[in-house]
Parts: C-alpha cells; structure tokens; sequence
C-alpha cells in the first residue's frame, strides 16, 4: 500500500490497532483538559510572537538608529537584522536543549520554562542601554537579549502544538492545534497595537523612553501565560508513557537514531513557509518604508489587519485538514506560495494602500499562519510517542535558522546587492518554497493518526 493513503482509509494494522495489548489505544479526551490546553497553547504562543514581531518591527524601524547609528543607513538595516538572525540561530540550541526535557519531564514542564525565559529576555531589551550611552557594549547586550529570546522560542509552538495534538480527540486535532497559531497572530497583532499607539509619541519621545514600553509591556503578557500554563494537565501520550516508564533517556538521539525521516521531512517543509513567513512580517515592513516610500505609521496598521486574517485563516485551515487530510490542504497552500512572491511585490510597488493591505494580508494567511496552522497537526502525527517532542522541535527549528532567522537578512542583501530590484528576492522566496512543495509530496498523510504507537508515520504499515 502507497504510504501516501490516508490514515483514515487504512485497515487497523499490526502496529496501529486499537486491540493490540502492546499499544494502548488512546484515552478519551477530557473536556477541561483540552479546553485548558488550548488556552495555554494560544496565550503563550501569544506572547511568542508578540516578542519576536515587536522586535522584527523595531529592527525595521528604529534599532538601527538605536544600536547601529554610525552606519550608513543599508548598513544599519543590515545589522538590525543581523541581530535579528542571532535569535533563530539560537532557537535550535534551544529546541535541543528543550527537547531533551519535553520528552522526559513532560511537555507542561518544558513550556513553563520557556514562556519565563523568553518573557524575562524580551523585559531586558526594553532596559538595555543604548550606543550613544555605552558605545559598542549596546549592540553586545542586545545580541545576548535576543539570543535569551531565541533560545527559548526553541521549544514553545512545538511544545504547544505537541500537547494539544496528543491532548485532542481525533478528528478535531487540526482545529485545536492550529490556535496555537492563531494565538501567534494574536500575538502579531498585539505587537501591532503596540506600535500604532507608540507611534502617536513624538519621535523624541519614542526614541527615548516609548520603544522601552513596548519591550517592558511583555511582562503583562508573561504573567497571565505563566499563570495559566502552571495549571496545565500533561497530555494523555505523556502520561501513559510515564506510568509504563517508557520515557527515552535520550530523546533527542533517539529522533538521529530512528526518526531522521520524519524529521527531514518536516524540515524542508517548513523551510520555504518559514522563509515566507517572516519574509512578510519583518522583511516586507522594511521595504516598504525604505523602497516604496509608504509612511512609517502605516506599516503597524497593515500588519495588524493581516494578524486577524491569518489567525482565522489558521483555524480555517486547521478544520479543513481534519475534513480532507493534512497533505491535500497543505500542498494546495506550498504550491500557491511558490507563485505569490511576485504578484506580491508588484502589489507593493504600486503604493497603493489597498493594493499592499490585499497583498499582505494574502501573505499572512498562507504563509504566517494558514499553513502553520496544518503544521501543528501534521508535524506530531509524523513522529511516534517516545521522541515526538523532539522530533517536531529539531525539524521545525532546524528549518526556522536556515529560513525565517536568515531571511530578512538575505532579502535586504539582494536588494542592495541588485540595486534595489525585488525580482532576486522573489525568485528566492519562490525557490526555496518549491523545495517545501517536493517534500510535502514525499510525505505521507498522517490524519488521525494512533498517537499512542511508537513507529513514525514513515514506517511501512504492517499487515
């Protein structure tokens, strides 16, 4: 049998069925217990995102004015987002030492400390000093700080999506893990509210104490996530596991072990939406104050409005895949994103206010969240019970460094590289997409899956 049928249409098979006293089948979902995870899945992820798009905006915005004003200003832009690429350098030291924990302490465990860590690092940058007070120590201190931010970002959506994945009923898995990502667009849009009213400031006043207010207003996010996460239930998966003392030692050298299909799997087909994802969010706000000639004030508007699109377009999306299989809904959403980038930046040319919110708005359903939303879903149901938490960390992280964390970088680059041409930047963002589209094809469908079994997705089914 093709290992691209769906789960759905499979005969109960050695491995998978529900009377083989060696796997357990799953445990009914409690009620309280999913509602309560997906509050805590979608106000940390909130607080995630709030963190790094407050960030990306003011990397776009002011820190190069900030922390880099010797520069030329390209230069400075560059370095902003340099610094902005340390933070997904550093999520996947993070995801390998959160990995470790998630899949041996618990996921609960795992989430509570990476909600204090990236709370406290996003609190630390609003109090950082600046160059022209300490000179080349700011621009070091703000490396650190973002560093803190990512490193802890590591494990957070996976760790979410893993939870309310194993925590979830099937056939209502898609739907209730893709709020972690409408709580990611939650997220976007705080930090766009955040800048709309910081941008009523003078730019004295911003520059001096209103971009701190921004940063310092993250520990009001933290302490409501904090308090909710600590009442967390651990996921059924985890639970049985824990009570047939069958947590791995090693979890992380279990996934090079065993899992390293499933997890190149989910590497490359997050590497293009991660690549497009902040490509739009942080990439695109640049350009169009830089390139176009859009107003400043305009920007937080436009991705405030694409953050409540995508974050429905999430759950939309999320639905649809329980309905007709994760790899459909997502190859549809891949394959449409191979051909966007260039329609895209036509649209921002036109300095049209319209024509860039339609533009980006379209963006950020498909790249920020619609396809991620599928992810939450689809990326635990690849990998079997012992090293899922890992699994799903090392592939999505892994991916993040090599997409999203470089790709303001790299757009801004070719842009300077081409005299400011987009043509190179779009070829790029479609490139490394179709490489996401080709493995999305390999992969096999994966809809309700037993998560209670330990082979991966990728094993041939048993007869």
């Amino acid at each position: 049998m093709d290992s691209n049928t769906p789960a759905t249409a499979r005969p109960p098979s050695p491995a998978t069925s529900p009377s083989d006293p060696s796997t357990p089948a799953e445990p009914p979902a409690d009620p309280r217990a999913v509602r309560r995870a997906a509050l805590a899945g979608l106000i940390g992820t909130a607080l995630e995102q709030y963190d790094f798009v407050i960030y990306g905006t003011a990397s776009a915005l002011i820190f190069s004015d900030l922390f880099f004003p010797n520069a030329s200003p390209s230069v400075g832009i560059l370095a902003s987002f340099s610094t902005y690429a340390v933070g997904f350098a550093a999520r996947p030291l993070g995801g390998l030492f959160f990995s470790r924990y998630g899949d041996r302490l618990g996921r609960k465990w795992v989430l509570v400390a990476t909600l204090l860590l990236m709370g406290g690092s996003t609190l630390a940058i609003g109090l950082l000093p600046t160059y022209n007070e300490v000179g080349l120590l700011a621009p070091i201190l703000l490396l650190i700080c973002r560093m803190g931010q990512g490193f802890g970002a590591g494990a957070e959506q996976s760790g979410g999506a893993t939870l309310l994945t194993e925590t979830a009923a099937p056939g209502r898995r898609g739907r209730l893990s893709s709020l972690v990502m409408t709580g990611a667009a939650l997220g976007t849009a705080l930090g766009a509210v955040a800048w709309i009213l910081a941008q009523r400031l003078s730019d004295d006043a911003l520059m001096s104490w209103g971009w701190r207010l921004i940063f310092g207003s993250s520990l009001l996010v933290t302490v409501i996530a904090l308090v909710l996460r600590r009442k967390l239930n651990e996921s059924p998966v985890f639970t049985e596991l824990k009570e047939q003392r069958e947590r791995p030692a090693s979890p992380v050298k279990e996934v090079f072990q065993h899992g390293r299909k499933p997890m190149l799997l989910a590497l490359f087909m997050n590497f293009g939406i991660s690549t497009q994802s902040y490509t739009y969010q942080v990439f695109m706000a640049s350009y169009l104050v830089s390139s176009v000639g859009v107003d400043k004030h305009f920007v937080p508007q436009v991705l405030l409005i694409g953050a409540l699109c995508g974050g429905l377009a999430a759950i939309c999306f999320g639905t649809l895949s329980d309905r007709l299989g994760r790899r459909p809904v997502y190859s549809t959403i891949v394959a449409a994103l191979v051909l966007l980038p260039a329609p895209t930046f036509i649209a921002l040319n036109t300095g049209s206010h319209v024509a860039i919110t339609v533009a980006i708005v379209i963006g950020f359903i498909l790249a920020c969240h619609g396809s991620v939303g599928v992810q939450m879903s689809y990326f635990p149901e690849l990998f079997g019970k012992r090293y899922r938490y890992a699994g799903v960390t090392l592939g999505r992280e892994f991916s993040s460094l090599i997409g999203g964390g470089v790709a303001p970088l790299l757009c801004s680059a070719l842009l300077t590289a081409f005299s400011g041409s987009w043509i190179p930047v779009a070829i790029y963002m479609s490139l490394v997409t179709a490489v996401s589209l080709v493995a999305t094809r390999m992969s096999p469908e994966t809809l309700d899956r037993d998560l209670n079994t330990a082979a991966d997705s990728t094993e041939p089914v048993k007869r």
